[in-house]
């Protein structure tokens, strides 16, 4: 449902408002319902303002939900007084889009909103307090000669520093002259001084400069620009796809944008995967933009998360830059909404209500008569579709910034490389082009798509797998800073230590697979001993600032070797990195999920286009236990259309997104009895319904999840595909009704997921 939009309940039945009078976060549950009077029926939607009687007085709310169900005696019930005119404040906008997640997406209101209002909890506010005179300088010193004469030392100071300074800082009055507080408030109290406070905001990036931006585009950027650009000037702002080569300028390309947009008068929100939100990026955008540019991400404090969102609604900025959180920026005049590296996952939620910001950014932007532009060099297949289908402006950068060669890509079949005595994880290939990059002082990057130590951990006589006593995973090996390895789930926290006989059979003979960065860093280590090597995963980036120390000691040539995970890949740019290595290309392409192949040919195709960014011609090495994947193939060769015919096909045979819609119903309690109960009876009443549909519907399961237990929570999904999204959304609403009239649903949490990017 969106900005502005009815909800027809019919000429004669009278409709309620629930209503909110405080949106910070702790009262987002507390709303109160008001009749919509007749004549304001036409004008009452969600998320407008309105004025309501609330206790003795008129106070101002916002509309969350029209029904045509009281919730109390229809006789206590007061009407709307009035819809607030004039501009639309910022809050009606989010709140009307929170209400069209709820109805996208399947989750409360309250979801909803705590989602496009994630800051409204105040933390600490940071305040600025000054001293001043308020009395003339002849006066001023006419004090002065007053409070020396009774040597009233501390007023004297303070008095002889104003007359000097005009405004003096606080902290400095109480600290370095070593006036008291209660001086300074009697001299307030006399009239002699003014005590001023003013809010203060954190900034995140006040430590950056703003340097000369100098910057040409090449032809092929301002062909990008121009479309974009002109449509602006005359007033149509649509979806645009930037499909750009790995090294194309995409970047340029949105500050252009940007600097268009703010020259109108007008703000930007900048959306970036939060492991490619680093200092290098950051920079880029602040070295154009200054201090109207912010930042949003998850190691920023509280207090820093809530000032930028207060800086953006006062007009502070214009910019912000941030992981999918950033969507709900504040700004009054949104002009352009950016999504670089569209097609990564972070971008669609885990919890409800479980969106895809792609998806919300078009229908804010929408809203707001705003531009979208996704940009990616490996455009999700989901977005190519829609472009191929003209719901997406397709705008092509086919060529490197300056022309440069995309990097020379070779596969390695590491069967081979076991059948020739290598037992290494580093192919001979691999190893002697290592050592051409270190004689000639050139850097190194080996990815490996793992974190940790190791993965699971087996028995080499049973068989059997350690597994968590919470949850349906192997235990994954980890080495531990003091020494030691002990066993961690990655899903609900559990940590054992390891153990030295196998529980199962009490066999000696375990062991782990599939080594880690960690055990990758180690062998490197021994293999290049005069090389230096940095490792950045998970485990070595937990602290606020790790990443931009990895990253800037890296870019510094600190070292000669990054070995690291998908953070390593995510649009760095390193111009003296010339080899990249792929270790265990394949790893991702056994999971179970139908992205599997995308998901490989994106990160292969990533990884590789790190290398030969700069003036000297990169290589990439892929090593792989399938070398005859066509995910592979196409990565190698850096060829996206090849790899989307072949993936587009396979999705239509199968009725998969995107040609298909796909829903899940999650149904998770922590009965398993009462949660296969309830998906049983859903499963049950939903093909009766399906049944009366005119569009084929196909429904599976009740089964289990993928993890079919949770932290000591049982999971069950059921599974729906349908042609058109509209016929899935009208399902999931009728199912919402139906769990609500059921008693047995009552013990057991029901969710929706529309189009899931991951594995169920």
């Amino acid at each position: 449902m969106g900005f502005g939009e009815e909800v027809k309940m019919g000429e004669d039945r009278a409709v309620y408002a629930n209503v909110i009078v405080d949106i910070s976060v702790e009262k987002l549950d507390k709303t109160f319902q008001y009749l919509v009077p007749e004549e304001l029926k036409d004008d009452v939607a969600i998320g407008v303002q309105v004025k309501i009687p609330f206790g003795n007085r008129a106070v101002t709310g916002y509309v969350i939900e029209l029904t045509g169900e009281p919730e109390i005696d229809v006789r206590r019930i007061k009407p709307i007084l009035k819809v607030c005119s004039g501009a639309v404040a910022i809050e009606s906008q989010l709140i009307a889009l929170a209400g069209w997640m709820r109805k996208n997406y399947g989750s409360t209101m309250n979801q909803a909103l705590k989602t496009v209002l994630p800051v409204r909890k105040k933390t600490g506010q940071k305040k600025e307090r000054s001293v001043s005179l308020c009395i003339s300088a002849e006066q001023a010193r006419a004090k002065l000669a007053l409070y020396e004469s009774r040597r009233n030392t501390a007023k004297a100071r303070l008095v002889r520093e104003l007359i000097a300074e005009g405004t003096l800082d606080y902290g400095l009055v109480v600290g370095r002259l070593n006036v008291s507080s209660q001086t300074v408030r009697a001299l307030s109290e006399q009239g002699v001084v003014r005590v001023e406070e003013k809010r203060s905001y954190r900034n995140p990036v006040g430590n950056l400069k703003s340097g000369e931006y100098l910057l040409t585009l090449n032809e092929n950027q301002r062909r990008v620009v121009s479309a974009v650009v002109s449509d602006m000037e005359r007033g149509i702002f649509s979806a645009y796809l930037v499909k750009g080569v790995t090294g194309s300028g995409k970047t340029e390309v949105y500050m252009e944008l940007i600097a268009h947009v703010i020259e109108k008068g007008r703000q930007a929100i900048v959306l970036i995967p939060e492991i490619a939100l680093t200092y290098q990026t950051v920079m880029r955008f602040y070295g154009r933009f200054g201090d109207r540019v912010s930042i949003m991400n998850s190691r920023l404090s509280g207090g820093e998360r809530y000032d930028q969102f207060e800086r953006a609604k006062a007009g502070d900025i214009d910019i912000m830059i941030g992981p999918r959180s950033a969507l709900f920026t504040p700004f009054a005049d949104l002009g352009l909404i950016i999504i670089d590296e569209e097609h990564e996952t972070s971008y669609k939620s885990e919890t409800a209500p479980r969106y895809h910001a792609r998806d919300v950014a078009r229908e804010r932007a929408r809203m707001c008569g705003a531009s979208l532009v996704l940009g990616s060099a490996t455009p999700s297949v989901d977005s190519y579709y829609r472009a191929k289908c003209g719901s997406y402006r397709l705008l092509e950068l086919s060529e490197r910034v300056d022309s440069r060669p995309l990097p020379a890509c070779e596969i390695v079949d590491m069967r081979k490389e076991l059948m020739e005595g290598n037992r290494s994880i580093l192919s001979v290939r691999l190893q002697e082009l290592m050592e051409e990059r270190l004689v000639r002082g050139e850097q190194i990057m080996l990815f490996l798509n793992r974190r940790g130590a190791a993965g699971f951990i087996s028995c080499r006589a049973c068989g059997s797998v350690i597994k968590c006593p919470h949850c349906d995973v192997s235990l994954s090996l980890h080495m531990e800073e003091a020494g030691g390895h002990s066993m961690v789930c990655h899903y609900c926290g559990y940590r054992t230590a390891q153990p030295a006989l196998c529980p199962a059979c009490g066999s000696r003979y375990l062991g782990g697979f599939k080594a880690g960065t960690q055990r990758i860093e180690q062998l490197v280590q021994k293999r290049f001993p005069a090389a230096r090597t940095m490792r950045m995963d998970f485990d070595s980036t937990r602290t606020k600032d790790s990443y931009e120390k990895i990253l800037s000691a890296f870019a510094s040539r600190e070292a000669d070797i990054l070995v690291g995970t998908q953070m390593i890949v995510k649009g760095h740019d390193f111009p003296n990195v010339t080899l990249v290595g792929v270790l265990a290309a394949d790893m991702s392409l056994h999971v179970s999920d139908f992205h599997a192949s995308e998901r490989t040919f994106q990160l292969l195709t990533q990884a590789v286009g790190r290398a030969g960014r700069g003036k000297l011609p990169g290589n990439a090495v892929i090593q792989t236990y399938a070398p005859d994947n066509f995910a592979v193939e196409a990565a190698r060769d850096q060829d996206y259309d090849r790899f989307y015919a072949r993936e587009i096909a396979y999705r239509s045979m199968l009725s998969y997104p995107p040609v298909w819609n796909l829903l899940l119903i999650h149904c998770t309690g922590a009965k398993q009895p009462a949660v296969e109960e309830a998906a049983g009876c859903a499963a049950v009443w939903l093909k009766g319904r399906i049944a009366e549909e005119s569009e084929e519907v196909l429904l599976v399961g009740p089964a289990d999840a993928s993890v079919s237990k949770v932290n000591d929570v049982y999971r069950k999904v059921i599974y729906m595909k349908a042609k058109h999204y509209g016929t899935l959304v009208r399902l999931k609403d009728e199912t919402e009704r139906y769990v609500r009239e059921q008693s047995l649903f009552s013990p057991v949490t029901v969710q929706f997921d529309f189009n899931p990017v991951s594995g169920f």
